[in-house]
């Protein structure tokens, strides 16, 4: 597989480079329903082998994908949790609030 076939495959799907697994079925059954032959939308049956063909292209590298579960990398995937540890001693935001709203 080369990168180009990545690219061409979200392409096909209407993806961006950066998509869950959870995404990528969604649109691959949103395509396949909206293109199967028999609602006459893809007659030749062209367009439904290039929609899973796609498909297949991606779920076979997300197979082979290496996840990383660094602390950095989970920070990276969750915002919102690295915003809260980053702030949860700050006086303001944190810890220190619940605190002071007891006294």
């Amino acid at each position: 597989m080369m990168f180009t076939d990545l690219q061409k495959s979200l392409e096909i799907l209407g993806l961006s480079d950066r998509v869950t697994m959870k995404q990528i079925k969604s649109r691959h059954r949103e395509l396949v329903k909206r293109y199967h032959p028999d609602t006459g939308n893809d007659a030749e049956g062209e367009k439904i082998k290039l929609i899973n063909a796609a498909f297949r292209v991606l779920s076979d590298y997300l197979e082979s994908y290496r996840f990383s579960f660094s602390e950095d990398e989970f920070y990276s995937q969750n915002p919102e949790e690295r915003i809260r540890r980053q702030f949860m001693d700050d006086a303001l935001w944190g810890s220190g609030r619940e605190q002071r709203s007891k006294q």
